[in-house]
């Protein structure tokens, strides 16, 4: 009977630590460096359908100059929305070249879809406001290593 207890406990630490573990914000991922005219972004890279999935879940506080770059294999309509979410975020809708799309304000912990205008490859979010206080509008460039001249 001690045994089968023994069993049991483990198999609970091991679920309550793959739940935590699930919980857990991504910090591992590459980055790469962005240019927006002047403003540099320091940005997460999310490329697999996993690192996409998880995205900026769980994260309590991002700098003002850093990001998250979604990069999907090939252009659609993306939509994001913010379950697991906490922070208020701005999603811009990225072409192949660079050039944004368009913006999406969304609100944390919701799920309420906010889409691309147009099919789209990549999808860089930002904390709220960031690109509005920097006056970025909707045909700002990008500059970085995954867009196309």
């Amino acid at each position: 009977m001690k045994h089968i207890n023994r069993i049991l406990s483990s198999i609970l630490i091991s679920i309550v630590s793959l739940a935590s573990y699930a919980q857990a914000p991504q910090t591992h991922l590459q980055r790469a460096v962005l240019s927006l005219g002047m403003f540099q972004i320091d940005a997460q890279i999310a490329q697999t359908p996993e690192e996409r999935q998880i995205g900026l879940m769980f994260r309590a506080q991002m700098p003002q100059a850093e990001g998250m770059i979604f990069i999907f294999e090939e252009p659609s309509k993306q939509c994001f929305w913010m379950k697991n979410t906490i922070l208020p975020l701005t999603a811009a809708f990225v072409a192949d070249d660079g050039t944004i799309v368009n913006f999406a304000d969304m609100k944390p912990q919701t799920t309420e879809t906010h889409c691309s205008a147009k099919p789209v490859r990549f999808v860089l979010e930002m904390n709220q406001g960031w690109f509005a206080k920097k006056g970025i509008k909707a045909g700002s460039k990008l500059k970085g290593v995954m867009f196309q001249p």
